[in-house]
């Protein structure tokens, strides 16, 4: 098993944990599937998809890295990713207090938001957050080392974008299925809460971090 190999090894071993984990766009991706639909939740998680390759784009070619030397812009990008997460956690709280307005064999079928707006909301939620920039970086040294060639960074970007829509449209295809739904149906308010309570703290934390 020659260096590089292990490198990339590696490199998707950590991108699995980092991409599969508990986090603010694939609780979202999980919502979405239950309340909207599958085809709902594709559309987001290719906006998600899509904003996760475009940071490991700019990392591969040392763009991100220069971001991180500016501290002005990463406070700025900070800012919009924590107020982007709060009014995740309004709509979130939101559904969850009009969850008992709504007949419960009407969950699962709603009329899905906009194919744009859902695409948008997906990529927004990578874009914004500084994580995504961080992770990145951290992958592609990890996967770069001594000797490495331009054949290694296309294998990381190429592996890590399959394992992203892997990912992320396993979240939408799994939360989606019937018995998922089913049990979106009964426990819409305290889903909805939850994800208002994650995404709440998470946008909070974002706005406080000084790293």
């Amino acid at each position: 098993m020659g260096p590089e190999f292990q490198h990339l090894l590696l490199v998707y071993t950590a991108y699995v944990i980092a991409a599969g984990s508990p986090g603010p766009s694939n609780m979202r991706i999980m919502g979405v599937a239950m309340d909207q639909g599958r085809r709902a939740a594709l559309v987001l998680a290719a906006g998600v998809v899509s904003g996760s390759i475009f940071w490991g784009a700019m990392a591969a070619t040392g763009i991100s890295a220069i971001l991180t030397r500016y501290a002005e812009a990463l406070i700025i990008l900070k800012i919009f990713g924590g107020l982007y997460l709060l009014y995740l956690a309004f709509r979130a709280a939101k559904a969850a207090l009009t969850a008992g307005e709504k007949p419960v064999e009407t969950a699962g079928t709603n009329t899905p938001e906009t194919t744009s707006s859902l695409y948008r909301r997906g990529l927004l939620m990578h874009l914004t957050n500084p994580k995504s920039i961080l992770a990145w970086i951290a992958l592609v040294a990890l996967g770069l080392g001594p000797g490495a060639s331009s054949y290694t960074v296309a294998a990381i970007l190429f592996g890590c974008a399959v394992l992203s829509v892997t990912i992320f449209c396993g979240y939408a295809i799994v939360f989606s299925t019937a018995p998922m739904v089913r049990f979106y149906s009964r426990a819409r308010c305290w889903i909805e809460g939850t994800l208002a309570i994650f995404f709440g703290a998470a946008g909070i934390r974002l706005l406080l971090s000084r790293t």
